[in-house]
């Protein structure tokens, strides 16, 4: 299989492709399907996991969404790369941060964030427990895919024979020494809320994004978002108010409003389609929500004046109404 540039990421030295591109880190092949890239700056420490083909395919030249996020800020790095999709439930991995806790590497920096998005974002969390008082962004994570605790969760058939039971594997439990835990997650996502809601601890801060649907990285990255939350969690200025107010992007984002546009359509309510079209319409001209605009001001006319021609309530005339007699004084 090649990525969309054509990087060979099946061949057995697939980690190779990271070298050219990236000569300042230390790449390390952590068994066939994992690979370790390494670059040591200052005394913040970014932590991802992320995929080879989504390395690739961001158009990143080979280089690590880590690596486009630390360096500006000056901070150290630290990327575990999976070939596939394999949850990095691996004894390979499992044993390179055994080594990195034996060697003290995460005592050395002032501030560690372990960051990851899906699968990534399980890993993320799982992982943290190495370097206890950290945060930890997870996007949309998986709590396990343990079939005895998570058989409700039927997207991930293959990685569900993966052992889930044995080391780092319930990320909710391995997160209860970090200082900080945000997991953000679109709610109408039914499997995403259902993992979100695992991780429960007093560390823990659960941030809803509706309507944003899968790929929620990808969207917090249009949106100018992603980077400013791993800015504030390396400052340790990360919290829900700042996420918020980040977040207000969406306001402004295409692929958030239509999404918005149809969960209203689906609804029924050309009134609020139509307010929404002109909010987006203050901003900048846009073909689409002008035409919907019209549409769903065509739709409120209608409605009104199918109000305004309705009958009224019939009411019951009053002779028919039965004669009311006062009781008399001897009645009372």
């Amino acid at each position: 299989m090649k990525d969309r540039v054509g990087h060979d990421l099946c061949g057995y030295n697939w980690h190779a492709v990271f070298l050219a591109p990236d000569s300042r880190a230390i790449v390390e092949p952590l068994g066939e399907d994992h690979a370790a890239i390494r670059a040591e700056a200052g005394r913040v420490l970014l932590v991802s996991f992320e995929r080879a083909c989504d390395i690739h395919n961001a158009g990143l030249d080979g280089q690590p969404l880590a690596a486009t996020l630390a360096e500006p800020a000056g901070w150290s790095r630290l990327t575990l790369v999976a070939r596939s999709e394999t949850w990095f439930r691996d004894p390979a991995v499992y044993a390179y941060f055994d080594r990195l806790i034996d060697a003290g590497y995460f005592d050395r920096f002032d501030r560690v964030v372990f960051y990851g998005a899906g699968m990534c974002g399980y890993a993320a969390a799982a992982f943290s427990v190495a370097a206890p008082g950290a945060a930890v962004l997870a996007l949309s994570p998986q709590a396990t895919l343990d079939p005895c605790l998570a058989s409700w969760d039927g997207r991930f058939a293959a990685a569900r024979r993966r052992d889930f039971a044995s080391r780092y594997g319930f990320a909710p439990h391995m997160v209860e020494a970090a200082e900080q835990v945000m997991v953000v997650y679109d709610p109408a996502c039914r499997e995403d809320a259902m993992h979100a809601a695992l991780f429960h601890g007093s560390n823990v801060t659960r941030l809803r994004t509706p309507h944003c649907g899968q790929g929620l990285d990808f969207h917090l990255m249009a949106m100018g978002v992603l980077p400013e939350l791993i800015d504030a969690a390396g400052e340790g200025a990360l919290t829900a108010e700042v996420f918020h107010r980040l977040f207000r992007a969406r306001r402004g984002y295409g692929p958030y409003l239509r999404a918005l546009m149809d969960r209203i359509e689906a609804n029924d309510r050309p009134a609020l389609g139509a307010r929404l079209c002109r909010h987006v319409l203050r901003r900048r001209n846009h073909p689409q929500f002008a035409r919907r605009l019209a549409e769903f001001e065509s739709r409120v006319t209608i409605r009104r004046e199918a109000m305004r021609g309705a009958a009224p309530t019939q009411r019951m005339p009053a002779a028919a109404l039965p004669p009311y007699d006062a009781p008399s004084a001897a009645q009372m």
